[in-house]
């Protein structure tokens, strides 16, 4: 066996997962059933949080251009201002799931990630060693062989159905289409931009560039007759007479796909060298950009994860975190999208409901943990009960706001120190030499910067995905750490290599 880690799909979650590794020089490789790169994409949006994270990895600086910044929310169609959330935090980005599929597979494969189109998985095998992936292309089969293999390939995964991972959950009756429209200047689909809510369900019209707008249809207590045949144009004008009465009038589809409210989840992330991430492991109605970006987090969550599983250097229990810290977070997803279902129909019954609670978003708490429930800023990681051993901050598994941070070397950000996703400890304590790390300088980059009013801790640890592992509080100076330091190093990045001296 090799040390590759083998993804399967070349979506937003198998793509960033494939940047994570690349980065930190695994070898990847992507398979994708798909001939290459499609429009036929429904995502749209990703949330503050995986804002963030991109940021950290410097991928803004690329995917920026394709998009625009949104400083709005909504829970269940009732807007949120997430301007008026205190502190400093990012807002939602417009972006269509293509062009961000585009950035991230030339990002991951600048990186060194080998990216396979129209290879699909057929079988796998696993032993302790690894795993043989036999994937089917047009010249044939092959089979790969490598470390780890990560099912990144959508809700009917079969990377989920070979590893034996069980898929529960619910599927409500209902019929979605969504697609891309060619229309005029004059068209009257364009007077239906934003959100519109019928008696029967959903129908929404964003603009996607000049004379062309995504269109998407949401009818509940219906089924298509065939889940499985391309949608015609016939079909969509009769959901849109449906919700509205209104005409689909003179339009070209570029495209046209179908879109569901189920709400799923893998029973567990991992059967031996096999995990699951993004779709195929959970899906939900795919609401404000939830459903990308959930997918997006769990790569950043397990891609250095695997990596240092792959570099020798993890301690026990470290991948398993992957589930212990995502599994909870994608099933509170599936929850409180479900919520929404509720509070969008039947209209006629929950309308009474939905005017109570857009007079409630009125208040600064209620529209504040409707926005970071939105903007996944509400995620806290449990820490270890051996690692912490008594010692608590307020900090620990937070992801802290991007600050800006003044160092020997000039002005940086928070972000700036996590490009290269490696562990940092951040010293704030005022001295002019950071702490010495011996054996973990290969993991972690120790960096001192002036005091900063924005986090509130003298010396913070963060792992690679920006999660807080470790605090000492403000005020302490240039006291010596506690031995809690060397516990969250141990327990996060493993034990420490012998070094010269020691």
């Amino acid at each position: 066996m090799t040390d590759t880690v083998i993804i399967a799909g070349a979506g937003p979650t198998g793509l960033m997962l494939a940047h994570e590794l690349a980065l930190q020089r695994v070898p990847v490789v992507v398979v994708e059933r798909r001939p290459g790169p499609t429009d036929a994409l429904p995502g749209m949006a990703i949330n503050a949080t995986v804002v963030d994270l991109l940021h950290q990895r410097g991928l803004m600086d690329h995917v920026g251009e394709y998009g625009f910044e949104f400083p709005r929310a909504h829970f269940a169609q009732i807007w949120l201002d997430p301007v008026r959330v205190p502190g400093r935090h990012g807002y939602n980005f417009v972006i269509s799931q293509t062009n961000l599929v585009r950035v991230l597979a030339e990002r991951a494969a600048k990186q060194g990630a080998e990216i396979r189109w129209e290879q699909e998985v057929v079988d796998l095998a696993q032993d302790d060693a690894g795993v043989r992936v036999t994937v089917r292309s047009p010249g044939g089969q092959e089979v790969l062989s490598g470390r780890f293999l990560v099912g990144c390939d959508g809700p009917e995964s079969t990377v989920r159905r070979l590893a034996g991972i069980d898929f529960p959950g619910q599927d409500l009756p209902f019929l979605g289409i969504v697609g891309d429209l060619e229309v005029g200047e004059d068209h009257p689909l364009l007077a239906y931009l934003g959100a519109g809510e019928f008696p029967g369900g959903l129908l929404t019209v964003g603009p996607l560039e000049p004379g062309v707008v995504r269109i998407a249809t949401a009818e509940f207590d219906l089924r298509p007759a065939d889940k499985t045949a391309p949608v015609s144009t016939d079909e969509l004008r009769d959901s849109i007479r449906r919700l509205d009465g209104a005409e689909l009038g003179d339009a070209t589809p570029r495209w046209l796909g179908r879109w569901d409210a189920a709400t799923r989840q893998a029973d567990r992330y991992r059967e031996g060298n096999v995990l699951l991430a993004g779709d195929a492991a959970h899906v939900h109605f795919p609401l404000g950009g939830q459903s990308m970006s959930t997918g997006i987090e769990d790569a950043v969550n397990l891609g250095w994860k695997l990596a240092a599983t792959v570099h020798g250097h993890a301690p026990v229990g470290l991948l398993d975190s992957y589930q212990a810290e995502r599994h909870p977070v994608a099933a509170r997803a599936g929850r409180t999208t479900v919520a929404q279902m509720v509070l969008l129909h039947p209209l006629g019954h929950v309308a009474p409901l939905r005017e109570l609670l857009t007079e409630m978003v009125e208040l600064d708490e209620v529209n504040e943990f409707l926005v970071k429930l939105a903007y996944a800023l509400d995620v806290d990681y449990p820490v270890p009960a051996d690692q912490v051993a008594g010692e608590t901050h307020p900090l620990l598994g937070r992801r802290l706001p991007d600050v800006p941070l003044r160092t020997g070397g000039g002005e940086t950000s928070l972000a700036e120190l996590l490009h290269a996703g490696r562990g940092v400890l951040l010293d704030l304590a005022g001295g002019t030499e950071p702490l010495a790390l011996p054996g973990w300088d290969d993991r972690v980059d120790v960096v001192a910067a002036a005091p900063s009013e924005e986090i509130d801790a003298a010396r913070v640890l963060l792992r690679p995905d920006g999660r807080v592992a470790w605090a000492q509080p403000a005020g302490t100076g240039r006291t010596e750490p506690t031995e809690g330091l060397g516990r969250a190093l141990a327990t996060w990045f493993g034990p420490a290599r012998a070094t010269a001296a020691g």
